[in-house]
């Protein structure tokens, strides 16, 4: 008997909004998932604009004007942590149900949530969604070219890897909150308040958001080394990447048979890592207003705490405004550089930071090839980490110049607000909030960008490459 699909017996079905809206999405992920990532960002951010617009997700009952609702679920869905409200206090449960759910959601990945939105409206993984999801974990598999399947994830895989982020997010979530709740009872906080703040916290810190449901942030627990350990656990987990975790979930004791991408993650993280605290140290110890009134034992934990959450966690135990220049500059670094790929941190990431110094070392050596952990590296990922950059710089920049002219407000204090948004980190120093509304729709379009347009163009990227049949005659500009 012939085969007979779906859609011919049941053409009624087929012909349907469902079914049309279903044929729609497939055609949009076959041919761009780039923007089909857009669209489904795009779409949370407007939906989540309306939620927090109504009465009912205000303390006091009134309508949130329009670019703070705006500016915070674009926060909440970027994982930033910037705010133009006090979190504490403006929003009533139903709002700040809504800053937690926002985070997970916006957390695990642009492409890896259009994928799985993909999935659920299209009722299936086909190859093209599968390239979608593991293209978040790695641009280049949507490359023309062939792809070596020992990188992040193969595309069997997918599947795997989209259970990975679930149920990584809920058992790192659920264990920061078991870190969290006890502390939180022994400091004296009410059982429901322990409970609830413990899951708010864990959650704004696995997505590296750095929210704070309490009035002054962290000063309650700004001596807390189990708190604030418990906040580092979250951050640092989150900032590796859902690869990371995937890779340590099927062999974390076979170093040996991890991927290129997950050794060079691992290795230049705890390199920035130390790297910033002992700047931090150095810098800031004979602050008075910081780190100069602390011992050497404080000094060196508070100076971790602060090079952990400056590659994107957003959580602080000083006023970020009263750190020397200098410390500042340093915390541009940090956070323009942000965390691992497809990971709920932002920035250019980790990987591309170490492919450009890959890229110095081997020119500075004589060498064609860029090499590592005994692996070639091919040029055109030096391209696209070029791109990155390159993009990050230019938002920076033009958002920059727009908010001195909007805010008149000194260079150094707009670059920090500026790349904390870019690269969804969320320290502030004070700037953001007393921005007038034109400076709060730069201030979002910033943060939208940084989460969704590095990734979303490293894709789209891979994904125009063309061969070409025919090589041009070859000549050599000057650089340098």
């Amino acid at each position: 008997m012939p085969f007979v699909s779906s859609e011919t017996r049941f053409p009624a079905l087929n012909s349907s909004w469902y079914g049309r809206a279903r044929d729609l999405v497939d055609d949009l992920v076959r041919k761009s998932p780039s923007r089909f990532a857009l669209l489904v960002f795009t779409s949370l951010v407007l939906l989540f604009t309306l939620l927090f617009s109504l009465p009912i997700a205000s303390a006091n009952g009134a309508i949130t004007p329009l670019h703070d609702a705006l500016f915070t679920a674009v926060s909440v869905i970027c994982v930033t942590g910037l705010s133009t409200v006090d979190m504490a206090t403006h929003w009533s449960p139903f709002g700040n149900i809504l800053v937690v759910v926002g985070v997970n959601i916006g957390g695990i990945g642009v492409l890896t949530l259009a994928s799985i939105m993909g999935m659920v409206i299209s009722r299936r993984l086909g190859l093209r969604a599968k390239l979608m999801a593991a293209s978040d974990t790695n641009p280049s598999r949507i490359h023309a070219g062939p792809i070596n399947e020992s990188q992040a994830v193969r595309l069997g895989e997918v599947g795997s890897l989209l259970a990975t982020v679930a149920i990584s997010t809920l058992v790192i979530e659920a264990v920061v909150t078991a870190i969290l709740f006890p502390r939180m009872l022994l400091d004296g906080v009410p059982l429901g308040e322990a409970a609830w703040h413990s899951i708010y916290y864990s959650a704004m810190a696995f997505t590296n958001t750095g929210f704070s449901p309490n009035v002054g942030g962290l000063d309650q627990f700004a001596n807390d080394y189990w708190f604030l350990g418990g906040l580092m656990l979250g951050v640092f987990l989150g900032s590796l990447g859902f690869p990371v975790i995937y890779a340590f979930a099927n062999g974390w004791l076979s170093p040996r048979r991890w991927s290129l991408h997950v050794k060079l993650t691992l290795v230049t993280t705890f390199a920035l890592m130390f790297a910033g605290m002992l700047i931090y140290i150095l810098l800031e110890f004979d602050n008075p207003k910081t780190f100069g009134s602390l011992n050497a034992g404080d000094t060196i934990f508070q100076s971790l705490f602060m090079s952990v959450m400056t590659r994107s966690g957003g959580f602080a135990t000083i006023t970020v405004s009263d750190l020397h220049g200098s410390s500042l500059l340093v915390s541009d670094m940090l956070m323009f550089i942000g965390g691992g790929s497809a990971s709920t941190a932002g920035g250019i990431k980790v990987t591309t930071l170490a492919i450009l110094f890959l890229a110095a070392f081997a020119e500075a050596r004589g060498r064609a090839q860029m090499e590592a952990f005994g692996r070639r590296i091919p040029a055109d990922i030096l391209r696209l980490a070029v791109s990155v950059v390159l993009w990050g710089a230019t938002t920076v920049a033009v958002s920059s110049i727009l908010i001195l002219q909007i805010s008149k407000q000194p260079f150094d204090l707009v670059l920090f607000d500026v790349i904390s948004a870019f690269a969804t980190c969320g320290l502030s120093t004070g700037l953001t909030q007393d921005l007038p509304p034109a400076g709060v729709y730069v201030l979002a379009a910033t943060m939208f960008m940084g989460r969704v347009g590095t990734v979303t163009l490293a894709a789209a990227l891979a994904a125009s490459h063309s061969r070409q049949l025919f090589r041009r005659p070859e000549e050599r500009p000057i650089v340098g």
